[in-house]
């Protein structure tokens, strides 16, 4: 068998199988990770204001089950991307030079060439970057403003009240914010003449 149709199927094979992982992220939800002792353990906080703590960490468990899920899925295509598009760069003027009138070799170029446009153009068109970071960032700050509320309230304010209005208003914050990244960051094919107008 031709050397240049074994190093085809090879390609393919390794292509698919490094697909999995992005797959799995796309077709399986990712739960979110235990994360200790909450508002129900906190002393900071009376009944009333645990129970609403509670509450709404309820609500908000959606959003950041959804995050996480995106977050996973771009990170594992962006990884992907990155996988094949940086050998196959330097991968493709190298073969250049043992072409000659192999058919074969040919195919094998522009299997490999379409691979990393096809890739190219996914990654600039969905915005992958930008979407995992968006998510990424947003699940993060979120975390981190809870981890502050329950182990220095005084940071949100003097009172109980203040406490929880400022907590409730940075996570709406957040939220919006992410939000307006994920619409911001929406595919679309762009045309570069748009941009410099």
């Amino acid at each position: 068998m031709n050397f240049w149709i074994i190093a085809l199927i090879i390609y393919i094979i390794a292509a698919l199988v490094t697909l999995i992982p992005t797959l799995k992220a796309i077709l399986k939800k990712v739960n979110l990770f235990p994360s200790g002792e909450s508002f129900e353990e906190s002393d900071f906080f009376s009944e009333k204001n645990r129970r609403r703590l509670i509450s709404h960490y309820s609500r908000i468990h959606g959003t950041l089950v959804f995050w996480k899920n995106k977050a996973e899925q771009y990170k594992c295509f962006h990884y992907y991307c990155l996988l094949w598009t940086i050998p196959i760069s330097i991968l493709i003027p190298t073969l250049l030079q043992f072409v000659a009138e192999q058919p074969f070799a040919k195919i094998f170029l522009t299997v490999i060439s379409l691979h990393s446009a096809i890739l190219g153009a996914l990654h600039k068109s969905l915005k992958i970057e930008n979407n995992y970071k968006a998510f990424r960032q947003g699940e993060s700050e979120f975390y981190d403003a809870y981890r502050q509320l329950l182990d220095d309230p005084l940071s949100f304010g003097d009172t109980e009240e203040s406490q929880l209005k400022k907590y409730f208003t940075t996570v709406e914050q957040l939220r919006k914010n992410v939000r307006n990244l994920e619409i911001d960051n929406f595919p679309q094919i762009n045309n570069d003449n748009d941009e410099n107008k």
